[in-house]
């Protein structure tokens, strides 16, 4: 039996009629309790309980072992989001986790879910590829100390000049102390000048053994990002000096700082020639890679990624998961 943040395969059989419907409730009231840090007062007023009867299914989940660091009764309503999710893009593991208040909330529940799914992938030995933002941030946080001391830590793509606790040299550091590896950086802009400095700088020996890296890594944990106010890349000044002509381009988000159109095609614009990280197609060759997104802004640029087939998982909310299956079905040529 899967917990909710954990996800499941293709290859699992449809549960969401097996769940009873205290079961579905008990498992909610838990989840926002422990994982969503909601107030039993939030949680009656969200879902029609009294406070008691919600003070009483937390209780009586702490008795029975229900809870213990992670929830264990799964939600049948994301089950089966995972489970069409799954089918639909043709994914190898699905991880829906229940919409929350917040956005900077969110985003830390979609990360802790992916820190799980990828532990559950780590192996001694390997290479793990990493991007940026406040969910990878979450996920990295989530993992805790293990000790894989053969493995490495690439990151996918350039950062920023300044300090965020998100940025790609950050993320990437964190990831590396987590598990005892050593760490490559990509010690460039995410974006350069031009693109033939972009093509100079890659004839640095370190950052073409970077890219390398990058090109080769066994497992890849990324993020994207829409073009509001919520995501950093666009808050940058390289990009909101051309924000108007990636909109007119038809920009719906970034994947790995490469702009995509609605259909989850590289759009026409020069900075996705600048753009000093690892392409979406060269993505879509790693053997294990996990996208970790989710809001309801994020549905256009998630559904681009997944018809375009850049990743194999999944992880993100149920509001998003919803928003997603409701888009129509395209494939990129």
């Amino acid at each position: 039996m899967n917990d909710p943040v954990a996800g499941t395969t293709m290859t699992d059989p449809p549960r969401a009629a097996q769940r009873s419907a205290g079961d579905e409730v008990a498992a909610r009231v838990v989840w926002y309790y422990y994982v969503g840090n909601l107030t039993q007062q939030e949680i009656g007023d969200r879902l029609g309980l009294t406070r008691l009867r919600v003070n009483k299914i937390i209780g009586q989940a702490r008795v029975d072992g229900s809870v213990r660091i992670e929830v264990r009764l799964p939600l049948a309503s994301c089950v089966a989001l995972e489970e069409e999710l799954a089918a639909r893009y043709r994914l190898a593991e699905v991880a829906v986790v229940p919409a929350v208040p917040g956005y900077e909330d969110q985003q830390r529940v979609i990360g802790e879910a992916a820190g799980t799914m990828l532990s559950r992938l780590l192996g001694d030995g390997q290479s793990i590829g990493i991007g940026w933002g406040r969910t990878l941030s979450a996920s990295v946080a989530s993992l805790g100390p293990r000790r894989l001391p053969a493995s490495r830590v690439v990151s996918l793509m350039g950062g920023l000049t300044r300090g965020s606790g998100t940025n790609t040299f950050e993320v990437a550091t964190r990831l590396a102390e987590a598990i005892g590896g050593e760490c490559h950086y990509l010690a460039a802009p995410i974006y350069c000048p031009s693109e033939h400095s972009r093509n100079d700088l890659l004839t640095h020996y370190g950052l073409a053994d970077v890219m390398r890296r990058a090109r080769e890594v066994d497992v890849a944990l990324v993020s994207c990002g829409d073009v509001s106010s919520h995501s950093l890349l666009a808050a940058t000044q390289t990009v909101r000096q051309h924000q108007q002509a990636l909109e007119a381009a038809g920009t719906i988000g970034d994947l790995l700082g490469t702009f995509l159109d609605a259909h989850g095609r590289p759009i026409a614009h020069h900075l996705n020639q600048c753009v000093m990280a690892l392409s979406p197609q060269e993505l879509k060759v790693v053997p294990r890679s996990i996208l970790a997104s989710g809001g309801l802004n994020k549905a256009p640029v998630v559904h681009a990624i997944l018809s375009g087939g850049y990743v194999n998982r999944l992880v993100t909310d149920e509001d998003c998961a919803r928003a997603i299956l409701g888009m129509p079905l395209e494939k990129v040529p």
